[in-house]
C-alpha cells in the first residue's frame, strides 16, 4: 500500500481506494504508446493549461483521448482543477485500467520535467484536501489557487463544488445524482456505438439534457453567476473553475468566468497563450473510431482575448 507522499508526509487513517488508484499508478509499469513525449516538442505549446473532472477510475473518462492531447500540448503550467480520481465510484466499485494508470504517469512526468503540476481537489477526490500545501511526486495540491496571466490578471482557481446547494445541503442526493448520471453515461456509449456504425457522429445525451431542461439551465445559470461573484467579492478579475462539466467562458459583471469542462463527454481544456490570451479547446472526437480517439487537431470552442 502507498504509504506516504514524497514530502514524507504519511496518510492519516485509511487512504482506501484514493491510495489503491495512487499505489496502482507510482509503480513501475510497463511502457506504454502514450509514453512517448517525443511528440510535445513539436506540439502546440501553451503557458498554462487548465483542465478539470477526468473522473479517473470510472468507465466514462476518456483516458486516450487525454493523453494524446496532453502529448500534443505541452505547457509551463498545468492546473488539475478538481475530480481527478473518482473516489466516490471506486468505493462503489474498483475500475482502473491502464490508461488511466498512463494519465497519472504522465502528470508525474510533467512534473519531473520541469513543468508546474498545480492539483486544485474536487468533491470526488476530496480525500486529497487532507493534503492541502504538500506535494505528490511534484505535483502541488492545494485546496484553492490564483494563477496571474501573462498581461497580469489574477485568477481565482477552484473546483467549484462550495457553490453547489446539493453538495453542500443534501451530499446523499448528490450521491444518487452521481449514479443517475453514470447510468447516463452508459447509456450514451451504447447509443454512440450504435451512431459510429451508422457514420454518425458523436452526440451528447447528457449534454442535450442539460441544454433542454429548464431546472438545469436555472442550475447552470446560477453557479456560474454564484462563482463570479465570489471572484468579483474577492477582487480578482477572472475565476477558473470546472463540476459542472460545461465548458464555458464569458464575462459576468466585469468577471471572467472560466469553465474548463470536462474529460467523460465534452473533452474540453482551458488554455493560456503567451500573450495571455485565454481560449477553450474542444479535442475533436473521430467518429470512425470505436473508442472515439481523437482527431489530429484541437478546435478552438471559444475565445476571449486580453
Amino acid at each position: 500500500m502507498l504509504s506516504r507522499f514524497d514530502s514524507g508526509l504519511p496518510f492519516r487513517g485509511n487512504p482506501g481506494v484514493a491510495a489503491r488508484a495512487l499505489q496502482a499508478a507510482a509503480n513501475d509499469v510497463p511502457e506504454s504508446p502514450h509514453d512517448d513525449e517525443a511528440g510535445e516538442a513539436g506540439g502546440n505549446r501553451f503557458r498554462t493549461i487548465f483542465i478539470s473532472d477526468l473522473h479517473l477510475g470510472t468507465p466514462g473518462c476518456q483516458a486516450s483521448a487525454l493523453l494524446d492531447f496532453l502529448k500534443e500540448h505541452p505547457s509551463e503550467q498545468l492546473y488539475l482543477v478538481g475530480d481527478i480520481i473518482d473516489g466516490w465510484q471506486l468505493k462503489r466499485r474498483w475500475f482502473w485500467p491502464q490508461t488511466h494508470n498512463d494519465v497519472v504517469q504522465k502528470l508525474l512526468r510533467r512534473a519531473r520535467k520541469g513543468c508546474r503540476v498545480v492539483y486544485v481537489p474536487g468533491n470526488h477526490d476530496e480525500f486529497a484536501r487532507e493534503f492541502a500545501t504538500h506535494s505528490f511526486g511534484g505535483i502541488e495540491v492545494i485546496n484553492e489557487a490564483v494563477h496571474v496571466t501573462a498581461d497580469g490578471r489574477r485568477l481565482w482557481i477552484i473546483h467549484g463544488d462550495y457553490f453547489d446547494g446539493v453538495i453542500q445541503c443534501a451530499k446523499w442526493l448528490a450521491y444518487l445524482g452521481d449514479n443517475l448520471y453514470e447510468f447516463t453515461l452508459k447509456l450514451n456509449r451504447h447509443l454512440n456505438s450504435m451512431r459510429a456504425r451508422l457514420g454518425l457522429p458523436y452526440w451528447s445525451l447528457s449534454a442535450y439534457l442539460k441544454q433542454k431542461v429548464k431546472k438545469a439551465l436555472n442550475y447552470v445559470t446560477d453557479f456560474e453567476n454564484a462563482v463570479a461573484a465570489e471572484a468579483r467579492h474577492r477582487g480578482y478579475q477572472g475565476v477558473v473553475c470546472g463540476h459542472i462539466h460545461r465548458a464555458e467562458m464569458r464575462d459576468i459583471q466585469g468577471t471572467l468566468y472560466c469553465n474548463d469542462g470536462d474529460w467523460v463527454e465534452s473533452r474540453t481544456a482551458l488554455v493560456e497563450h503567451f500573450d495571455g490570451r485565454l481560449e477553450l479547446l474542444h479535442w475533436r472526437a473521430d467518429p470512425a473510431s470505436p473508442d472515439w480517439r481523437p482527431a489530429a487537431v484541437a478546435q478552438p470552442a471559444n475565445r476571449v482575448a486580453a
